[in-house]
């Protein structure tokens, strides 16, 4: 669909020249790459994501149909940007930052084009009370006051790209985001909101090394495949393996003090379950709701391709946010594979080189720019922060060799494989142990012997090895069945049933279950391995494999999982333990 025009006399107004899709061209426009531009007689908003001589490539953020060559395109100057400030929390947004609760009161449950709406409430009032006087020195990051926003206190920042100077006044007071609380002797003025363009990474003084765990209260993560507080990680698997209530999972449990929930490009009836479920969930630590710490964007997957591609950034950016006020955020993508999608189908509109199964060339260094944007840092007001990611991949039919899964393995440090098979078998989580890996492990190895036990590393590692040797004795029991097996190894095979059903299957629903802390994992563990030992030692003094396997005390260690003053249960089955293993060696 093309139309010849000529150059309109003003630089900031072009017209439509072709429109395929989502991806229209412009011309008679005078515009720098990533300016917003609004797009046809309705205004809809789109983005220049290419310049071809005096043809101005435009992705648009919403529907196209009915827009025609020779409609006027105006160029805002404006980079896309997200508004920052108080509201953001219990928010939940489309993928351009636009309150989906403000487009539901002005078009009903069905959004319409060319509809527009700012992050935050304008004219809602918040309190604000300084943290520093007048005559102080303040730089870029500095934190001059607070709003209590939530159960979270917001922490207003003097926005990066402003220069430092002297406070020239500050006043308490009630305010809307606009209005100046704070005036600098270099006339800077500084109100409670702050605009950033979601393409460039927010500043920071230092990114520190990643050597404190993100704790998730999920056993199979926090034990085996630990991720660091400002780490990265992937959750592949197909679909129905639990990738969505693992995400919540982490997002509920995970031990960040915010959390950034991306539904990017999800089916509708699954982002319903978020949307419905969130504002129920109740915030273990407040015991308010998780909402309220919580900033949530939907992108379905009917909704327009091009605001998909950029809901990732928008999230990624209000977790920058936070993490430069001095929060651990936890930033949930569900899922990565529908943001490359989005990707693709605008690279093809484009008609860009395709790459590896049609996904454009620049995949990889796509990804790897919205997975280096996390990290554990030192602000620029100099406290610590971090942004964790979690990536969940869908890869079709579960296959891990596609590009999408690929290229984020290359990138991440951590590898949560959801295994359908598992999911079939009823084991919950479906993390498979010997697929998954995490790469953090050396860095967190002093943690575990300081906060934990000097034991833990050791016994972490013990069961791996258990679990891996239990995976080459299954070949064999296939062959020949498990009674052909020698009898220390038929005890193996009992050990790491134990640590599968014991340790790594957890209930998310169990109101108990569903968060395990370390100490917990410690217990149980250490109790798995005392059976362990006890059995090989019971083996060598000649019990049979038969009467080790039969010991009662054992049967009773899975209800572990579900008493939350645990201990006593504990100590008591470990004591019988010890007195029938000491009863069948007497025996012997």
């Amino acid at each position: 669909m093309e139309v010849k025009t000529e150059k309109p006399k003003s630089d900031a107004t072009g017209v439509l020249k072709r429109i395929a899709g989502p991806v229209v061209t412009a011309v008679g426009i005078d515009a720098h790459m990533y300016d917003v531009v609004k797009v046809g007689n309705e205004e809809l908003m789109g983005e220049v994501i290419k310049i071809q001589g005096e043809n101005i490539i435009i992705q648009v953020y919403e529907d196209t149909s009915g827009i025609r060559p020779g409609e006027p395109v105006i160029n805002t100057g404006l980079s896309l940007a997200v508004e920052l400030g108080p509201g953001l929390l219990t928010s939940i947004y489309d993928g351009i930052q636009r309150p989906l609760s403000v487009l539901v009161d002005k078009m009903g449950d069905f959004i319409q084009r060319g509809v527009s709406a700012p992050g935050l409430d304008h004219a809602k009032k918040w309190e604000f009370k300084p943290l520093v006087k007048e005559g102080a020195s303040v730089g870029p990051g500095s934190i001059i006051g607070e709003v209590q926003e939530t159960n979270i206190v917001h922490r207003i920042m003097v926005p990066p790209n402003v220069k430092g100077g002297v406070v020239k006044s500050i006043r308490a007071g009630s305010y809307t985001v606009d209005e100046v609380v704070c005036t600098l002797d270099n006339g800077a003025q500084i109100s409670l909101m702050q605009k950033w363009p979601v393409r460039v990474p927010r500043p920071v003084n230092e990114k520190m090394n990643p050597t404190v765990p993100l704790i998730t209260g999920q056993r199979i993560l926090d034990g085996l495949f630990p991720i660091a507080k400002g780490g990265t990680a992937a959750i592949p698997g197909p679909f129905g393996s639990g990738k969505t209530v693992t995400q919540q999972q982490l997002a509920k449990w995970s031990d960040a003090e915010i959390v950034v929930y991306i539904g990017c490009g999800e089916r509708g009836n699954e982002m319903t379950e978020v949307l419905t479920e969130f504002p129920e969930l109740e915030d273990p630590k407040s015991g308010k709701p998780l909402m309220e710490r919580t900033v949530l964007i939907a992108n379905t997957s009917n909704m327009p391709v091009a605001a998909r591609e950029a809901s990732v950034y928008t999230g990624i950016t209000i977790a920058e946010y936070f993490r430069d006020m001095g929060y651990d955020v936890s930033l949930m993508a569900d899922s990565t594979s529908r943001w490359a999608e989005a990707m693709r189908e605008i690279s093809s509109r484009l008609e860009e080189m395709p790459g590896e199964e049609g996904y454009p060339a620049y995949l990889a260094a796509r990804l790897s720019e919205f997975y280096e944007r996390a990290g554990r840092v030192k602000t620029l007001a100099g406290s610590m922060g971090s942004v964790s990611v979690i990536g969940a991949v869908s890869p079709p039919g579960g296959d891990f060799s596609e590009p999408v899964t690929q290229n984020t393995l290359r990138i991440v440090k951590v590898f949560w494989a959801l295994d359908a098979k598992l999911s079939q078998r009823r084991h919950f989580p479906a993390i498979n142990w010997l697929n998954s890996y995490s790469l953090y492990l050396d860095s967190l190895h002093d943690w575990y012997d300081k906060e934990v036990s000097p034991e833990w590393n050791a016994i972490r590692s013990w069961a791996m090895e258990i679990l891996q040797k239990e995976a080459e004795l299954q070949e064999i029991v296939q062959l020949v069945g498990s009674d052909a097996l020698p009898e220390a190894e038929q005890i193996t095979i009992e050990v790491a049933r134990m640590i599968r059903e014991i340790f790594l299957q957890q209930n998310a629903y169990d109101a108990v279950d569903t968060f395990c802390d370390m100490k917990k994992q410690y217990d149980m563990m250490k109790a798995i391995r005392q059976y362990s030992d006890l059995a090989y030692a019971a083996q060598s003094a000649g019990v049979t494999p038969q009467q080790i396997i039969s010991v009662k005390s054992k049967n009773d260690l899975p209800q572990i999982k579900f008493i939350k003053d645990y201990k006593p249960a504990l100590d008591k089955i470990q004591a019988e333990m010890d007195a029938e293993f000491n009863a069948l060696r007497s025996a012997a």
